[in-house]
């Protein structure tokens, strides 16, 4: 819980009454590995903080191929915000891609922190704007480059990320097949 509480101190200012009270909203989740934390077709109910593990969102193209979107480890907040804000059908999968513990809260409790802490939804405000840049600032640069350069930039954004989940996964958020990973990690090494 420490973590989390220091994640949110980052955004805003928190008393320990009113850290008590988001203490008192969440419970622990246990997430093996390939489970999912929110569907596609399915209504998110969920809004989670990584304690461990590392965390895909992926969706299938009209192929039928699944695409990595992108990656959330540890000390950030895991959420299909659209589908758990308006209460509508996601179109992406959020996956455990090792096993994770998270802190969770349900909708209920969610909207009530927002409703009860004076300054929580600036707070999360700020939150949803920092993921946001960020989703911007790892994809953006993804788009132009060959796949030796996309890769190279993914060890930069994602350090603690590559060692630990499949190359597939790599590969599919790269953009590239698979064979073409391998040969490119070859020819770095």
């Amino acid at each position: 819980m420490k973590e989390l509480m220091a994640y949110l101190l980052q955004f805003g200012n928190l008393n320990q009454h009113q850290m008590d009270l988001i203490t008192s909203k969440s419970t622990e989740l246990i997430l093996q590995k390939d489970e999912y934390f929110s569907e596609a077709g399915k209504i998110a109910k969920q809004v989670g903080f990584i304690i461990e593990g590392i965390v895909r969102v992926c969706y299938y193209n009209n192929k039928g191929e699944e695409i990595t979107k992108y990656f959330i480890e540890e000390n950030n907040l895991v959420v299909d915000l659209e589908s758990f804000d308006n209460g509508i059908s996601s179109s992406a999968y959020v996956q455990a891609i090792t096993d994770c513990k998270l802190i969770v809260f349900e909708k209920k409790d969610w909207d009530e922190l927002l409703n009860t802490i004076v300054g929580w939804d600036n707070i999360v405000y700020k939150i949803i704007s920092k993921a946001l840049r960020q989703k911007v600032e790892r994809r953006s640069p993804l788009v132009v480059e060959d796949g030796t350069s996309r890769y190279l930039m993914f060890l930069e954004i994602y350090p603690n990320v590559v060692n630990r989940i499949p190359l597939s996964y790599v590969a599919s958020y790269l953009g590239l097949t698979q064979s073409s990973l391998s040969r490119i990690r070859k020819n770095i090494k």
